[in-house]
């Protein structure tokens, strides 16, 4: 026998054939299509088992699938999951394929790595030492300045959740690190909790913070996972842009007033008069910025900023040039900072530095974050992790968009929300780790530098543990200032987006956005951040709300000459030619929501047509004699709706209006018999189509003025 041919006797002897090439059933979607795909013709652009250059496998898997088990393909296609055993009791192949493709779907990480290539590694590596020389500072400074914690528990921020990422996420360029406005908030908690009674001190503050800054991050992480597990990934597009604009704003304006009061060198004085709001800390800065001010203090606070922001000047006008492109300020300024205090001993002349840091999260590096000291402040602490979890998912899913969208590839916000929610949550077993999302300021610098995979998160990651036990030694005399000026930099980058946005709104005329995007800022400053975005959450819920339960229905008329029904609100030709008939289109899905307002929109269209109209005008339509639906668009309607649609009806009934309903589809009609609505109308009153409604109507019409003529003639 020919080694290449193939039997299709059921005798024939399996080891005699060619075995099956598994790869050949990967490329299609079913088995059927994989069966016709394997013997296509040459040229075809299919790969088949005698495709040259494609070794088969050695397990005589083709034979088993298509002589020994001819059920199982069928299986497959009419999709059955019986428990079909291939040769020597292996699950066949279609399903050992499925399973490993579910696990890479899951589990990204098992797809790239596998496949990764060393070409990439340059692009990797270059992209996850720049970041990282540019994460290292900024975590330092958001886990000392802004969360109030110890710079050890910003790197371990800026390391764990970011590998979890890797090997969880979806976004290939997407960097999973603290952000600044999410410290800002877990700030906020700890300062509330260790000043709430101002009788009591804590016995160990540090303890303290880190249990709340733990238990915090557990339960974003708790609350991020189980949005991904339920596929609740759709909130982006519930929460508006404008709400995240106004928040982000404020959270910038308040980050540039708490960093201005150590950039000043009034950190001390601060701890004496304690001011508490935004507002209280702004009038504290104007009273004592000229009289109580660290000369030194400001002068390098603000010589630090000028450099860092004349370095990102100089970087958007050298892109061409990538060793100018590439150049880590954040970096550099905090190293040649570091290096003159020490020169000048500026920490003798008043100005606050780092100091030693030790590595210090409790009594041991890995605890469960679920313990008595940390289930103390659970309740007090659940609406600023539910806050972070929201706030920093949107911001998160807008870069890993971003970057999809301009690599060419997609993403999945559910996994997205797992990926997020599994990092934070192994970060939460480091006591005092703060929350991490992704940043578009960050993603957006990994893929211009050739990150193409998260291999460029893992070196990343690598280099700040690195960091963590190894260089923080070296910035023993860093001055606390410049780390305010770095945070101060991330301050410029939140606002530089405002003005493109408040002008697109203002150009749009999206008054309902700029009042959102005003309100969620007012708040934010008058009051707080949790406040702020929760009555703007609300507000924005509302709206969509107040939208979806507003059914889509417009008139239908007749185009003339034909026996076509248009939307007579876009064709200005459809014309409503039968006097006293209104023929209403319901152009969605009918549920709970949308159907309570059913009547109201109803004689609404009814009595004023698609015209605007303040409720106290008269009415410039007769009331409809007859009414026919159009329910093509219709392919779901739930028990609620169809009550309420039953009550519509009788109503109407009662009313003497007669009533058709066409494009009836299956799925309602069989709700429409069990309500009742069909022996309610009788089958009669379901056509076909408009054309077949109209045509009984006519019918109708024709037979009562007949009758009636009858009756008035005078032979009668």
């Amino acid at each position: 026998m020919d080694p290449n041919s193939t039997s299709t006797g059921q005798g024939s002897d399996a080891s005699t054939l060619r075995p099956y090439n598994t790869r050949t059933l990967s490329r299609y979607g079913s088995a059927t299509s994989s069966i016709r795909g394997t013997y296509s013709l040459p040229g075809s652009g299919a790969m088949t088992p005698r495709t040259p250059g494609i070794p088969a496998d050695e397990d005589g898997e083709r034979t088993a699938l298509l002589n020994e088990h001819p059920r199982v393909l069928d299986d497959v296609e009419e999709g059955e999951t019986g428990s079909q055993k291939g040769p020597g009791g292996r699950p066949p192949l279609w399903r050992r394929k499925s399973a490993w493709a579910k696990v890479r779907y899951y589990i990204p990480s098992t797809a790239w790595i596998p496949q990764y290539s060393l070409s990439l590694f340059a692009g990797d590596f270059l992209a996850g030492m720049t970041v990282a020389s540019m994460l290292i500072p900024q975590s330092v400074s958001y886990a000392s300045s802004l969360a109030k914690l110890s710079p050890v528990t910003g790197l371990f921020s800026a390391a764990i959740p970011g590998i979890v990422y890797a090997l969880l996420g979806t976004s290939r360029q997407l960097n999973v690190a603290p952000e600044a406005a999410l410290s800002l908030l877990v700030g906020q908690a700890v300062d509330e909790i260790l000043h709430s009674d101002p009788h009591t001190h804590p016995v160990d503050p540090n303890a303290v913070s880190l249990a709340i800054s733990t238990i915090i991050t557990f339960q974003v992480g708790l609350i991020s996972f189980l949005l991904g597990l339920f596929r609740l990934g759709f909130l982006d597009v519930v929460l508006s842009r404008a709400l995240l604009r106004g928040f982000v704003t404020a959270v910038a304006v308040v980050i540039m007033i708490e960093q201005l009061i150590p950039m000043f060198g009034l950190t001390n004085l601060e701890h004496v008069l304690q001011p508490k709001s935004t507002l209280d800390k702004l009038f504290f800065l104007v009273e004592n910025v000229f009289t109580h001010s660290h000369r030194l203090t400001a002068l390098i606070s603000f010589g630090a900023l000028a450099v860092l922001v004349g370095m990102r000047t100089l970087k958007r006008a050298g892109k061409r040039y990538w060793f100018i492109y590439r150049l880590p300020e954040v970096f550099i300024v905090v190293v040649v900072s570091t290096l003159l205090s020490d020169k000048f001993d500026w920490d003798q002349d008043g100005v606050e530095i780092l100091g030693s840091v030790p590595i210090n999260t409790g009594s041991s590096f890995l605890q469960f974050p679920l313990r008595k000291v940390t289930m103390r402040f659970l309740r007090r602490t659940t609406s600023t992790a539910v806050l972070i979890s929201v706030v920093g998912f949107l911001d998160s899913i807008v870069a890993a968009k971003q970057n999809a969208g301009r690599f060419g590839y997609s993403i999945s916000p559910n996994r997205e929300l797992v990926a997020f929610g599994a990092g934070n949550i192994v970060g939460s077993f480091v006591p005092g780790t703060l929350p991490a999302y992704g940043s578009i300021t960050r993603s957006k610098l990994n893929g211009d530098l050739g990150g193409r995979t998260q291999m460029a998160s893992l070196v990343c990651s690598t280099i700040v543990l690195l960091a963590t036990f190894f260089l923080l030694p070296w910035l023993y005399y860093l001055p606390k200032c410049v780390l305010a000026s770095i945070i101060c930099l991330i301050v410029f980058s939140l606002l530089g987006e405002l003005p493109h946005d408040a002008i697109f709104y203002w150009r749009m005329k999206a008054w309902i956005d700029l009042a959102l995007m005003t309100l969620t800022f007012v708040l934010t400053i008058i009051w707080n951040v949790e406040i702020g975005i929760a009555v703007s959450v609300v507000i924005s819920l509302l709206l969509v709300v107040r939208r979806s339960s507003r059914p889509r229905m417009t008139i239908l008329g007749r185009i003339p000459g034909t026996e076509r029904w248009k939307p007579i609100d876009e064709n200005p030709e459809a014309e409503e030619d039968a006097q006293g008939v209104l023929i209403v289109r319901i152009r969605e899905n009918l549920d709970f929501a949308n159907t309570a307002q059913l009547k109201e929109r109803l004689r609404r269209l009814e009595l004023y047509g698609h015209d605007k109209h303040h409720p106290a005008d008269e009415p410039h339509r007769h009331d409809a004699n007859v009414l026919v639906f159009h329910l093509a668009d219709v392919d779901t309607i739930d028990a609620s709706a169809v009550q309420i649609f039953y009550e519509l009806v009788e109503t109407y009934k009662n009313r003497g209006v007669g009533l058709y309903i066409t494009h009836l589809k299956p799925g309602p009609l069989l709700s429409f018999e069990k309500a009742g609505i069909v022996s309610l109308l009788g089958e009669e009153a379901f056509c076909k189509d408009v054309a077949s409604a109209m045509a009984r109507v006519e019918a109708a019409m024709r037979e009562r003025q007949s009758s009636t003529a009858q009756e008035w003639s005078p032979s009668a």
